[in-house]
């Protein structure tokens, strides 16, 4: 006598979309520059050194690239000085923003995501996947959130086969 038995997979039979948020993670190179090389001194920056170097300096290495600009010293900088970066960094990099590279990154991540389609997601099941290779920042996970409740049926993280509910829409 035979015995036969049939392996339901109830995961894929529940109806639930897993999104990797992962999937989000911005192409390209990232670069930090750090300001304090400019500093005379290590301490203080000054106009008119800090204009010929902007002047002189080959901004073309940063083409395609995704910059972070900060001061990694203890110096106050004024906010003309990060606005001359931003202005010769912007025909070259793909994105520019202010702060290290996890505000970079976290930048890049909410970028992307507000470029998504969230119509697909509608009246779904959303499972947002927890774990992964890629870094995720939390930010994203945030944005993912606030962008994907107003249009999901319910909102979990973490695998399909184990979830932690974050939001589910009233009938």
């Amino acid at each position: 006598m035979e015995i036969q038995e049939n392996i339901v997979n109830k995961v894929a039979q529940s109806g639930l979309v897993t999104l990797d948020p992962a999937s989000f993670y911005p192409a390209g190179d990232r670069v930090v520059y750090d300001i304090a090389a400019n500093l005379f001194q290590g301490l203080i920056l000054r106009e008119k050194d800090f204009r010929e170097f902007v002047k002189t300096h080959d901004w073309s290495q940063y083409q395609g690239k995704n910059v972070a600009v900060t001061c990694s010293a203890d110096a106050i900088v004024p906010a003309w000085a990060y606005m001359l970066l931003a202005n010769k960094l912007a025909p070259y990099a793909a994105e520019v923003v202010f702060g290290n590279e996890d505000v970079l990154e976290t930048v890049l991540f909410i970028k992307n995501i507000n470029n998504m389609d969230i119509e697909e997601y509608r009246d779904q099941r959303i499972v947002i996947k927890g774990c992964g290779e890629v870094p995720v920042p939390v930010s994203a996970y945030v944005e993912l959130t606030k962008k994907l409740t107003p249009v999901v049926k319910s909102l979990m993280f973490g695998e399909p086969c184990s979830t932690v509910p974050i939001y589910k829409k009233r009938d």
